[in-house]
């Protein structure tokens, strides 16, 4: 009965869609069904002769007589663990359902919830319970005791029996119990089947809503509510809240807006790169009405009272404690390039390199290796090849234009991920990231890409099958030369838990008493853990002030990156057909072996920084540096103005000669990074200091 319940829920190619059941054992019942040689997307599947239709399955399933038993179904679910997990489809929500869900709420029946204040079910009712909300307990283990106040009863059916009326049922059960919690949730008059974080079963769910119950599946309400009503900002995390209302923290974001005749307007869901970039994270001051955001310049925050102190040392609620671990400023713009990204969740550092520091501070132990490109800015080659050996690290450089060397290097013992450029500094290499992406799938560890050089609106990684996403927010996203800045957005999408590679995220972390990061905040794990260890214990964090200067340039990166390409562009050109230039790497130009990576990762761009080669090798390209008037020499980039600079003889001095040939930075390298002035004016400048050098 299940399996045909759910076929009829599936509009087409039965087995495409297996993975959209929500237990093990109806995904095994289909497989049985399905014939294993049928093509995915055919639609003449068979039952026997019949052809594989709902009421065939319905006919089959009728016609045994024989119903699955407990010991079958546990045989089942058995088998089916053995096989490879497959990944279910995100289920998506209307921000007015969830709003409305919540609103209509004020009793909350929470079963499963726990009496130890580490667990997750005891973290998210005690948040909810701060926030207004009863909250009842149901726990057969603890039933007749005492859980924040509430007396537990063992089921639903005694609660209701005690004359108790409850809106929702929170579940955090396994989802194989589900379809017999929503009859009793049924039974009891309840108007939500709330299932949280993991926990799915469409059976249960069509159940309850064909009971006229709304349904929430694979979500939180402790996190639904702080990202609705303005809290869960504060750690960095991506909340796809867009308002131009003044809102106060826990209260006014998440009202539901209302027509004349009363009902729910509908949301409008701004999607536009431009919108987002200007007004993602941030919503005007609660107080003060302030459209601009504020620079908090303060080390601490007061708490409410010692309960609301120790809640926030526990993480069992959101807010700020110090500025080392979170501030208001830098929380607006942790949030909105997790937005740009397509990310869940950003942490903000003083610098890129911070920045990569804290991430593999999260998922390296001693003696762990990273795999990483050998095309990469020389700092951070530095930074990985050496560096990181005093924290009993190591990485293992390769080529990876060379898919068959990376899969190699992937296969040896303790690698924890593969780290890349999408745009490569400087040699303008861009970074295959889908088959770089299947490589780490089969290693079961994160891609890593650091996005400065491409920046969100060139190129979203995460798209493409990044899990984390490092910036420079120094470079282009600042984009004035004024402020430092890094930062690490995580998708969400990695399970940290899915293996036994990543103890830090997966483990019991001991200076919490026991939590574990990826159980209790499920796709937040990785930037809680940043802000609420990396930044605890290694303490590199952003200034209000330089958070603030970034999100002014952030708000103005489309106009700018615009502008950049095109100048990139009419440079790379022009130095193309000099005859002082030996070469030009730049993705976009003809015959450029790059360029279709360009046209498929970078929107058809090649950005604005990249390197071209001098006739005359060393000494001529220090000249040419030396005798621009214009072009500002000096060891940044993605600044407004156009910069200059031999690599050789400075950031990738600290290199080998064969590391440095590696990374495009020979003797006779120039790398540009082009600015927004006027390109004739550009190329008028880079003109004369050529020519001023031996023709030969």
């Amino acid at each position: 009965t299940m399996a045909a319940r759910l076929l009829t829920r599936l509009p087409s190619a039965p087995s495409r869609h297996i993975r959209q059941c929500q237990t093990s054992a109806s995904r095994s019942l289909l497989r049985s069904l399905i014939p294993s040689k049928a093509p995915s997307q055919c639609q003449d599947f068979r039952v026997g002769s019949a052809p594989f239709t709902t009421s065939s399955v319905r006919s089959a399933l009728s016609a045994s007589q024989r119903p699955v038993t407990m010991q079958q179904s546990r045989t089942l679910s058995s088998k089916a663990s053995e096989e490879e997990k497959e990944e279910l489809p995100p289920l998506k929500y209307d921000d007015g359902f969830i709003k409305e869900t919540l609103n209509c709420t004020r009793v909350i029946a929470c079963v499963g919830l726990s009496s130890n204040w580490v667990r997750p079910s005891y973290f998210a009712m005690k948040y909810m319970q701060a926030k207004g909300f009863r909250v009842i307990p149901i726990n057969p283990g603890s039933a007749g005791k005492d859980i924040l106040g509430e007396k537990c009863y063992a089921s639903l059916t005694e609660m209701h029996a005690a004359g108790i009326e409850v809106d929702m049922v929170d579940c955090f059960q396994k989802p194989e119990r589900m379809p017999a919690i929503a009859d009793e949730a049924i039974k009891i008059g309840a108007k939500i089947l709330w299932m949280q974080l993991g926990v799915r079963n469409a059976a249960a769910a069509a159940k309850a809503e064909a009971a006229g119950l709304r349904v929430v599946q694979d979500r939180c309400p402790k996190i639904e509510f702080s990202r609705l009503y303005g809290e869960i900002g504060w750690h960095g995390i991506n909340s796809g809240v867009i308002s131009s209302k003044r809102s106060t923290t826990g209260e006014g974001g998440g009202k539901v807006t209302r027509g004349d005749d009363g009902a729910a307007l509908p949301e409008v869901v701004f999607s536009g790169f431009e919108t987002r970039a200007i007004h993602a994270g941030a919503a005007p001051d609660g107080s003060t009405g302030a459209r601009s955001t504020p620079i908090f310049q303060t080390t601490s925050y007061v708490f409410e009272d010692a309960d609301h102190a120790a809640s926030l040392f526990n993480l069992q609620t959101f807010g700020n404690i110090y500025s080392r671990l979170s501030n208001p400023t830098v929380s607006v713009l942790e949030e909105r390039l997790a937005n740009l990204e397509g990310g869940r969740g950003g942490t903000c550092t003083a610098s890129g390199h911070s920045a990569q520091l804290l991430t593999l501070f999260a998922i390296m132990g001693p003696g762990d290796a990273i795999v990483a490109s050998n095309k990469l800015y020389g700092g951070s080659i530095t930074q990985l090849g050496k560096t990181i050996q005093r924290f009993g690290w190591k990485c293992i450089f390769v080529d990876v234009d060379d898919v068959p060397s990376v899969r190699k290097a992937m296969q040896q013992p303790k690698v924890k991920g593969l780290w890349v450029e999408s745009l490569a500094n400087p040699g303008g290499i861009v970074s295959d990231l889908r088959a770089l992406s299947a490589v780490t799938r089969e290693a079961g560890v994160p891609l890593i890409v650091d996005n400065t050089m491409a920046t969100p609106f060139l190129c979203r990684p995460i798209e493409h099958g990044a899990d984390l996403v490092v910036h420079s927010t120094t470079k282009f996203l600042s984009g004035h030369g004024n402020a430092m800045g890094g930062c690490v957005v995580d998708s969400g999408k990695f399970d940290w838990a899915k293996n036994d590679k990543f103890p830090a995220l997966a483990l019991p972390e001991p200076a919490y008493h026991g939590l574990a990061f990826q159980e209790t905040f499920g796709d937040l794990a990785f930037t809680i853990y940043g802000h609420a260890v990396g930044l605890r214990d290694l303490g590199p964090t952003m200034a209000p002030f330089n958070a603030f200067l970034t999100i002014c340039g952030v708000e103005t990166l489309a106009v700018r990156m615009r502008q950049h390409c095109q100048n990139g562009r009419k440079v790379a050109e022009f130095l193309a057909q000099h005859p002082r230039v030996a070469w030009v790497s730049y993705a976009t130009l003809p015959g450029n072996k790059y360029k279709p990576l360009a046209d498929k990762y970078l929107q058809g761009e090649g950005g604005s920084v990249f390197t071209f080669g001098v006739k005359g090798g060393y000494s001529e390209g220090i000249k040419v540096v030396e005798r621009c008037q214009l072009i500002s020499h000096l060891a940044n980039l993605g600044d407004l103005r156009t910069l200059i600079l031999h690599p050789a003889s400075t950031t990738h001095r600290q290199l080998t000669t064969e590391q440095r040939e590696a990374a495009g930075a020979g003797d006779d390298v120039i790398r540009l990074s082009v600015g927004l002035e006027t390109a004739e004016d550009i190329i008028a400048d880079l003109d004369r200091a050529l020519n001023s050098i031996s023709a030969n």
